[in-house]
């Protein structure tokens, strides 16, 4: 019986229960969590932003061990290390054979429904079932996850960092080597150095980026663009960020601009600064009754501009889980340093709380 961090209530903080939990169904594996990171789409299904079914258990981002495997599981076995991926991707449907398993139509159905690909959970309360964020639910000691949605990774890797890459690593970086189309020597915008927004700094810079302008109203995450790669910084609040953009380049704006927030204006923001020719990439979640408001159609037939959106990185996570592993061990992608606190599950409401002071780039959950 997990212990595990439910929500209940919108805009109420979650509640820490003992919940049932059942073994594997035919294509499933058993999960005993070994770090669940705590990331702002957590929040937002807190706050009532990203719609779940409730009662449910948050956590998307985590890695773990296997305990146990369904019946048809052959890829995976008891003892495996995995880091868990939200969209789990099948590598057979119609978006995955076309390399796009982010939007893939097996895994994108589990992951809105609350439960797993046949839309059910696999957790309970006094006979109740308890939804699962993202077919994952990682707020939890123990979870059951489909097994596509588990990627086998090298034991040596730490699982508190792992955890990591499921989700804000994926999207971050992948929305830079994978969405964009960035070439060697461009300058990039990263509007928004939350957690990801610091991946996409890494990821901008790995794909050969020159100048990368981190831009935030909060010093702390300007700071911590910088150690991240960031060669420029914008303080949002001490004037318009296009204006000082502009500035930084010539007045031309930036080759591509990445908005990792999920606002209307900061999306209006992000368009502004992007160059005629370049692209605009949008990665922060919004409302879903955020719109987006554009220039007169003629500006982006003249312009040229292009606006794409960035799904979990559109990362394909059996190739792009290993590549990231082997990044890091190769000691060039920063992932322990994107930790600023190591928390019990008991602590993951006050977690929620500090997301909001932007000095915490990520909390991660360690399960003992």
């Amino acid at each position: 019986m997990p212990k595990a961090a439910v929500c209940t209530a919108i805009g109420s903080p979650l509640e820490i229960v003992d919940l049932d939990l059942d073994a594997p169904h035919a294509g499933e594996v058993k999960i005993r969590l070994g770090a669940s990171g705590v990331c702002h789409s957590d929040l937002s299904v807190q706050n009532g932003t990203l719609p779940v079914g409730l009662p449910a258990v948050l956590g998307h981002e985590g890695a773990g061990t296997i305990t146990e495997v369904g019946e048809g599981v052959e890829h995976l076995a008891v003892g495996d290390h995995v880091v868990v991926s939200w969209v789990p991707q099948c590598g057979t449907c119609y978006f995955c054979i076309r390399d796009q398993g982010e939007l893939c139509e097996v895994g994108s159905v589990a992951a809105m429904s609350g439960g797993l690909l046949d839309a059910t959970p696999r957790f309970a309360r006094d006979g109740r079932p308890v939804f699962q964020m993202a077919a994952a639910g990682t707020f939890s000691e123990e979870t059951v996850i489909p097994a596509i949605g588990a990627v086998k990774i090298d034991p040596s890797i730490p699982l508190e960092v792992a955890a990591l890459i499921g989700c804000g690593v994926l999207t971050g970086f992948g929305a830079a080597t994978n969405t964009a189309s960035l070439r060697k020597g461009d300058t990039v915008a990263v509007l928004g150095c939350g957690g990801v927004g610091l991946n996409v700094i890494q990821g901008a810079r790995h794909a050969g980026a020159e100048r990368v302008i981190g831009i935030d109203m909060v010093p702390g995450k300007l700071e911590h663009a910088r150690r991240f790669g960031a060669t420029d910084t914008v303080n949002a609040a001490d004037g318009d960020p296009v204006t000082q953009v502009m500035e930084l380049t010539g007045g031309r704006g930036a080759d591509v601009a990445f908005e990792v927030i999920g606002l209307g204006p900061t999306i209006e923001q992000t368009l502004a600064m992007t160059r005629r020719g370049g692209q605009a990439v949008l990665v922060g979640v919004p409302r879903f009754d955020t719109q987006l408001t554009l220039t007169p159609a003629v500006e982006f037939l003249f312009n040229e501009k292009q606006i794409r959106g960035c799904w979990y990185g559109s990362s394909n996570v059996h190739r792009d889980v290993p590549r990231l592993t082997k990044l890091f061990a190769d000691g060039e992608l920063k992932l322990a340093e994107l930790i600023s606190r190591k928390i019990n599950l008991e602590q993951v409401n006050e977690a929620l709380e500090n997301m909001s002071s932007g000095e915490i780039a990520r909390s991660v959950i360690i399960y003992d």
